[in-house]
């Protein structure tokens, strides 16, 4: 292993289109690995059961809601890492990875292991409305369709139990998901992917064969084939955990998808040449550094997370768990699609944020493009593929549990639909995902925050409910409908944003050297240029104390 770098090497320069693939491979890998191990989760628990699929949803996302917003702000490493490496000054990295972990524990404590505590009573919240109106229903139907729709309050029970379960779990054991986050975000920052990628290969792989294991137990898993089925064995002496134990398995899998790059980090190599263990005390600078530059994207994602949480449980729960079903299915394919974009807007947030250091915005610009250009041509063929195989690919996670052959082929039905939904945004979404990673790197992230509260808002939860009132005979096609008008006009002002140059006048690292200047004491007979040496010289000392001051005219 070699230390890392700590200057651009304008010796052997890359090829723009070689060095971001050399750069978001291992990236895309690392991402892609996730949506490929929660797809086989999914497959996995729908063998269980249709409304296990539901509640594996229903759970994830709620659970996820909090850890989002905490996710806007640790990603943010990247930027002061990126930015420090191409500035040459890659020693000031290790201090933003303990601030990411010292949040996260912060985190933690006050704000996801309450939620936790309140998981049930958010889920029993959710579906009251449905619950009221099957109710109402019951006075006025004839005893057959009665007891149909006591098995469907039945199931909603059932269904509470099952997501307040599985997303507790996920959240008492978030804890290192979220330092995970902050130490991956520092080696994509130090242009070092490979370390991510191996952790989260190993952690899927974990994640997956444990999943399997305790999901199952000694029962094992019987696939229908054609000539009746094909049996997989169990593992002695294991119990069937179901939906339980794909939660279990997760959290497992991420602890050792986090140990791996925290061993590297805390290593003697990356000690000596980064001091990576002589910061790991808690300290106000780097955290507020964090804080001030992260909380636009964390509002941005965490808003985003909250309203698609609606949007799944809320708005197309309305129409029955058929629905969410099918839409969770839908999702896992959607997931398949984006996920590779997401890495390479990674890699395009680390090339903008050292290209910008170096001072050459023009090459972030050819950069962020080549991301890109290759995201869209692969999110277009998914396009193609959500499309022209909607049915067979919906059917294939259904199958387990005691569903009928009639629930089987409401569930088709639905999904093809929104499979078509989906289908038609694939493209533009790469303009969004790709376009917002290189504005992370010029440190914009207040604009597109604030342009994400207010499109997601809007289209997302106000235009599906709308959908819902005006046109309920759509069901939950409608509230999809709302959601690729979101995702479409996003993609197009995302990318006009990013080419209108407006990130441009943002200066993350030359306040601090700005800054510097100014409390240097007045040495007249000092030349200066070797001022300017003394003052890049001293920044990093009071990079902590630093605050942007762009807007305040007094301290201009």
């Amino acid at each position: 292993m070699t230390a890392p770098p700590t200057q651009l090497d304008d010796a052997t320069p890359l090829r723009p289109l070689a060095e971001v693939w050399s750069i978001a491979w291992p990236t895309v890998l690392t991402m892609t690995s996730y949506p490929i191990m929660q797809f086989v989760d999914k497959l996995m628990v729908g063998q269980v059961g249709p409304l296990e699929v539901a509640a594996q949803g229903n759970g994830g996302i709620w659970s996820f809601t909090p850890i989002a917003f905490a996710f806007g702000v640790l990603t943010v490493v990247n930027t002061f890492v990126s930015q420090n490496l191409g500035a040459g000054r890659a020693k000031e990295g290790p201090k933003y990875a303990w601030a990411a972990i010292w949040l996260s524990v912060l985190a933690w404590l006050f704000v996801l292991l309450p939620w936790a505590a309140m998981l049930e009573h958010v889920f029993t919240f959710i579906h009251r409305p449905q619950v009221d109106r099957l109710l109402a229903s019951l006075s006025t139907l004839p005893a057959d369709a009665a007891a149909t729709v006591r098995a469907e309050l039945d199931d909603l029970d059932r269904l509470v139990t099952l997501e307040t379960e599985y997303g507790r779990i996920l959240l008492v054991g978030a804890l290192v998901l979220m330092m995970g986050k902050g130490i991956h975000h520092y080696f994509f920052g130090l242009h070092r992917p490979k370390v991510v990628t191996l952790s989260a290969l190993c952690g899927n792989l974990t994640n997956v064969l444990l999943n399997y294991t305790l999901i199952f137990g000694a029962d094992g898993l019987v696939i229908p084939t054609a000539s009746g089925g094909l049996t997989l064995p169990g593992v002695p002496g294991v119990p069937a955990l179901g939906l339980r134990g794909a939660a279990i398995g997760t959290v497992i899998g991420t602890l050792v998808e986090v140990a791996i790059p925290l061993a590297i980090f805390l290593g003697p190599r990356m000690n000596a040449s980064l001091a990576s263990r002589s910061v790991w005390k808690p300290r106000l600078g780097p955290m507020r550094d964090l804080i001030r530059i992260g909380w636009p994207a964390a509002v941005q994602f965490g808003n985003e997370i909250v309203c698609w949480s609606i949007f799944m449980s809320v708005l197309v729960g309305l129409f029955g768990t058929n629905h969410q079903t099918a839409g969770w299915i839908v999702l896992s394919y959607m997931h398949l699609s984006f996920m590779p974009a997401v890495g390479f807007s990674v890699a395009v947030t680390s090339l903008v944020g050292k290209y910008i250091g170096a001072g050459e915005p023009d090459t972030a610009v050819n950069r962020a493009r080549l991301g890109l250009a290759i995201s869209v041509v692969y999110m277009t063929i998914c396009g193609a593929a959500l499309y022209f195989f909607r049915e067979p690919m919906v059917r294939w996670f259904i199958g387990g549990g005691e569903v009928t052959a009639a629930e089987t082929e409401a569930i088709v039905v639905i999904g093809a639909k929104l499979m078509i939904c989906a289908a038609i945004f694939q493209t533009v979404d790469a303009f969004g995902i790709v376009y917002t990673g290189a504005l992370r790197g010029a440190g914009d992230t207040v604009w597109p925050g604030v342009v994400t509260i207010i499109y997601s808002w809007s289209l997302i939860v106000g235009g599906g409910w709308a959908m819902t009132v005006l046109w309920p005979q759509l069901e939950s096609v409608g509230p999809w409908i709302g959601a690729s008008v979101y995702i479409v006009l996003f993609g197009v002002t995302m990318a006009w944003r990013f080419e209108s140059g407006r990130w441009r006048s943002i200066r993350l690292l030359g306040d601090i050297e700005a800054d510097a200047a100014r409390r240097m004491p007045p040495a007249p007979a000092l030349p200066a240029s070797e001022a300017d040496a003394v003052a890049r010289d001293i920044a990093p000392e009071l990079g902590e104390a630093a605050v942007e001051r762009e807007d305040d005219p007094a301290a201009r």
